[in-house]
């Protein structure tokens, strides 16, 4: 008889477990990350680290990725670390990359996986990057991207962080 396979709900209840990762061009990532994800970590792997050190130390896990047209690139990144009773409670950074090497109206917003935690946000004129922001709780949750060039919205987008069910 064969063992059952652990749930999802199994795996949210399991506070220490850690995240499975891959390789992908020297880059840890989430394993459960999407196919989308990796293929952008691929292309580029010197930018994708290039976006974790903008997290600063220990944020070494790419969680999620998109890239808006010839515009810009969010990633998200997470220690790996457990913050609370669930396993989607995981430090996550947020860091908005501006592709187009001039300043823009940009804004990046990072929202956890829990209501009761408001929102972090940067937004302005940026050249290099909006961000890098924090949520504790974060996995889960969501990154808002936007980008304005003149008058025209050219990013407008939600991007879920971590592989959620």
């Amino acid at each position: 008889m064969a063992a059952p396979a652990a749930s999802a709900a199994d795996r949210a209840e399991s506070t220490n477990a850690p995240i499975a990762t891959v390789d992908v061009q020297g880059i840890q990532v989430d394993k459960q990350a999407s196919d989308t994800t990796k293929q952008i970590v691929a292309a580029d792997a010197k930018v994708a680290a290039a976006a974790a050190n903008v997290c600063g130390t220990g944020y070494t896990i790419s969680v999620s990725a998109a890239r808006y047209g010839t515009y810009g690139t969010t990633y998200t990144w997470t220690n790996g670390k457990t913050t609370g009773s669930s396993y989607y409670d995981k430090p996550i950074c947020a860091v908005f990359f501006n592709d187009t090497g001039v300043a823009h109206s940009m804004r990046l917003k990072l929202a956890d996986n829990y209501t009761d935690t408001a929102d972090v946000e940067d937004s302005g004129t940026f050249s290099s990057y909006a961000g890098p922001l924090y949520q504790n709780r974060g996995y889960c949750g969501q990154a808002y991207s936007y980008m304005k060039i003149g008058t025209k919205v050219v990013v407008d987008n939600y991007l879920t962080v971590g592989a959620c069910n």
